[in-house]
């Protein structure tokens, strides 16, 4: 049975007592973060009334947080992306590629995000763009959307992106070239091209003082040190993987939605909380994804969370090729009179499998369908400032 409990309160719980207890270790980031989940539609944020013109219904809305990393805050923003990216979608199969980095690389980049975040998008992008371009391959320009995940089933830091790729690429001679059934490009070779280029770029910033070290990594400093640590990587396999491709662009944006703006931890996954743990689903990759329970005290399961805090600024969702912002509208044309051109004309069940998706709309009314008006606001409340952590 599903439980009624959320992240946010936990963050209520607990919170306080975690930010006395990590004042030194506690970034600003994060610190907003728990403040925004914390506070997230509650009077603090203030709302408004709402009462149907047509029945009785009336009802209390507070604001949302906004904050990309609140669980409760990500629905809404996934349909309206969701909807938008639909336009994108092209009658090939999807492809869905995904890389990943060993550990010590997942240490470094806990220890320097911005920096080594960009890394792994950067190297990824050319991975696929060089691979695709290649002659023995596809032989043109391909596009794809890729997402950065922080985080394993058990909320430790495991830095990995998804990639969704239309199987086919754009050719400089303005020809669509379609990848073969059920295959995209080979996964051995993007995974050493991949290895080779995020080390390099790795590399390069180090020697351009980006990185930072401390802890354990701290003797990761030295120049020598650092260059021995890489020799160590390129002899590691570093996971490259590609699923089969998706039936109908319904099913693709299906699984878009699991994956674009997906937090550390769902509030659905919560099982119970009290004084001295919480508890969570989580499955099992390593044992034939078993589902299981997994019980944390407090203070770490609000430290896991944290971890995976983005810096600000930093995108997290990023298209490339002929997906690219720049040019989308005009390469996606394109694509689409090569495609009508070679394809059979779009069948009833492949149009009403692109029919525009439904948007929540929270003006009508839940019992009647009558239309919602906002009829009095909520202003916001400022509660008293916590007293600072005691340091006597």
């Amino acid at each position: 049975m599903r439980s009624d409990l959320e992240v946010a309160d936990i963050f209520r719980r607990h919170g306080h007592a975690y930010a006395q207890a990590h004042d030194g270790h506690l970034g600003r980031v994060e610190r907003r973060v728990m403040s925004a989940i914390e506070l997230c539609r509650t009077a603090a944020l203030g709302g408004h009334v709402e009462a149907c013109e047509d029945c009785a219904h009336a009802r209390v809305a507070y604001n949302s947080c906004r904050n990309r990393h609140c669980p409760k805050c990500q629905s809404a923003t996934r349909e309206r992306w969701l909807a938008d990216r639909q336009t994108d979608l092209l009658p090939v199969p999807y492809f869905h590629v995904v890389f990943t980095v060993p550990a010590e690389v997942a240490e470094i980049a806990f220890h320097n995000k911005a920096v080594v975040y960009a890394i792994l998008f950067d190297a990824v992008a050319a991975t696929l763009k060089i691979i695709a371009a290649d002659p023995r391959h596809l032989g043109g320009e391909i596009g794809f959307l890729a997402i950065l995940h922080t985080w394993g089933q058990a909320l430790t830091h495991h830095p990995h992106i998804h990639c969704l790729v239309p199987g086919g690429a754009l050719s400089a001679d303005g020809r669509w070239l379609g990848c073969r059934p059920r295959f995209f490009l080979p996964i051995h070779v993007l995974s050493r091209l991949f290895r080779r280029l995020f080390l390099e770029r790795l590399q390069a910033a180090h020697a351009a003082g980006q990185l930072r070290f401390s802890g354990t990594l701290d003797g990761l400093g030295d120049p020598h040190a650092f260059a021995a640590a890489t020799r160590r990587l390129r002899r590691k396999n570093w996971v490259v993987y590609a699923k089969p491709p998706f039936g109908s662009p319904e099913h693709v944006l299906a699984y878009l939605g699991r994956y674009t703006h997906r937090v550390a931890i769902a509030n659905s996954r919560l099982v119970s909380a009290d004084e001295t743990s919480v508890t969570f689903r989580w499955r099992d990759y390593r044992h034939g994804n078993a589902p299981r329970l997994m019980s944390l005290d407090p203070h770490e399961f609000i430290r896991r969370f944290l971890i995976h805090s983005l810096p600000d600024g930093f995108h997290r969702i990023r298209h490339y090729g002929f997906l690219a912002n720049g040019c989308r509208r005009a390469r996606l044309a394109i694509i689409r009179q090569l495609l009508m051109a070679t394809q059979p004309p779009t069948t009833a069940a492949a149009s009403e499998a692109t029919r525009p998706l439904p948007r929540f709309d929270p003006t009508v009314c839940p019992c009647c369908g009558g239309i919602l008006r906002i009829t009095a606001t909520l202003p916001r409340w400022r509660a008293a400032p916590r007293p600072p952590p005691d340091t006597s």
